[in-house]
């Protein structure tokens, strides 16, 4: 297997302005269940429950860093996807290589809604999303220059060089 990434956790000072200290002591790095798994499963910092329609954010206190050319894709665990219809609120989600460097370090975030009909309860320290990673290439005309500001959703607002 080709090495292309580390995951790291956000400082203290940006986690606290979203969380406790509580939870950033709580932080688990992401990991792999199994020799044979492409997941890496993310933990929670803390414990949530959601009723059925129910959203949350969990700020994971992660931040990876990424090799150009690859993408970290994030999805709910397929236990929780399949048991209690849980679906991220952006379908799946999507951390550039270039995150890392974002204003906010390039602390992940995971919002994500309840969609079954049943109660769900995460305990802290318990995977509740799972990410992987994936090549990507670029077209041949491709002559994009221009570098991320800020940081989640922040792609968009980036000063193209055109």
């Amino acid at each position: 297997m080709k090495r292309i990434a580390k995951f790291e956790k956000v400082s203290l000072s940006e986690y606290l302005k979203t969380s406790t200290e509580e939870n950033y002591n709580a932080v688990i790095l992401p990991k792999r269940a199994t020799a044979g798994s492409a997941g890496y499963d993310f933990f929670s910092p803390f414990s949530f429950s959601l009723s059925a329609g129910e959203s949350i954010t969990v700020p994971t206190g992660v931040r990876v860093k990424i090799d150009e050319g690859w993408v970290l894709k994030i999805y709910p665990r397929s236990s929780l996807g399949f048991k209690y219809r849980l679906t991220l609120n952006n379908t799946v989600g999507i951390i550039d290589s270039d995150y890392y460097y974002a204003e906010n370090e390039g602390h992940i975030f995971i919002k994500m809604t309840n969609c079954g009909d049943k109660p769900l309860t995460i305990e802290c320290g318990k995977a509740f999303a799972q990410a992987i990673f994936v090549e990507y290439g670029i077209t041949y005309d491709d002559d994009c220059v221009a570098e991320r500001k800020g940081g989640l959703g922040s792609t968009d607002k980036t000063k193209n060089n055109f």
